[in-house]
């Protein structure tokens, strides 16, 4: 692998191909009341002036994609630390007429936020804000497209992986455990069974000596947990079977 600044070979001509630009685009989600909210930020310029977007913005010279994203997510969220916060590259999009300023190849990102604090907007957004995710649309660009895609994903891996805990602040009851799952996979779930699966999957939660939090109920305060050493779930956690007419 050549080295970097290295001189380009002989005889290769850099201007044989046209140009395009590479952006970075974010899938930001949280829970807030009690629903999936995603990030979203009125554009203040051309084009699609006015309309909403998911946050991003195009990657600089000296940038990686990932330097990128976290720089953007910083920006929009207006957090001064986003290296504790999961982010994971999502896909590539690339079709050519899917940005009218030019050929732009999108690298887009998802993001989860706990505790997601008031957005602030950057850039060249007009203003930002959470948004339901079953209300976001529709959106500039082919984002309701990134935005699904994300969603899709992080339902997915809530099965197999412990990323709900990445929806939790630092230390949480298994009840706010669960409305991560219900509230991600749009279902409910058997309170005493999901209780069961969590606690005997090795690695997935560890319990707060000592610690407990009252929930509003009339029982005793609620225990709580942090995320525990494992970052795969054996047996992976299922999502009930969607109920609907026969086929």
């Amino acid at each position: 692998m050549a080295e970097r600044g290295t001189p380009a070979p002989e005889g290769y001509d850099k201007h044989a191909f046209e140009p395009f630009a590479l952006t970075v685009d974010l899938a930001v989600l949280t829970l807030r009341a009690g629903a999936l909210q995603v990030l979203l930020v009125e554009r203040g310029q051309e084009p699609y002036a006015g309309h909403w977007a998911l946050p991003g913005g195009f990657v600089l010279p000296a940038e990686s994609a990932e330097t990128a994203a976290r720089r953007e997510l910083a920006e929009e969220t207006g957090l001064s630390d986003v290296s504790g916060l999961h982010l994971e590259q999502l896909r590539t999009y690339s079709e050519p007429d899917r940005d009218p300023r030019m050929r732009v190849v999108s690298v887009a990102f998802a993001a989860l936020l706990p505790d997601a604090p008031e957005p602030h907007g950057g850039g060249d957004a007009a203003q930002a804000r959470w948004t339901p995710y079953d209300t976001a649309g529709p959106l500039a660009f082919d984002h309701e497209v990134i935005l699904r895609d994300a969603h899709d994903r992080v339902g997915a891996k809530l099965e197999y992986t412990c990323l709900a805990t990445a929806f939790c602040p630092p230390e949480f009851t298994l009840g706010e455990l669960q409305q991560v799952y219900e509230t991600v996979w749009g279902t409910a779930l058997d309170r005493p069974n999901f209780r069961r699966k969590v606690l005997t999957t090795p690695g997935f939660v560890e319990p707060v000596p000592g610690a407990a939090r009252l929930t509003g109920g009339r029982g005793k305060p609620a225990a709580l947990y942090r995320a525990g050493s494992a970052t795969t779930l054996h047996p992976p956690l299922l999502r009930p079977p969607r109920e609907g007419p026969p086929t």
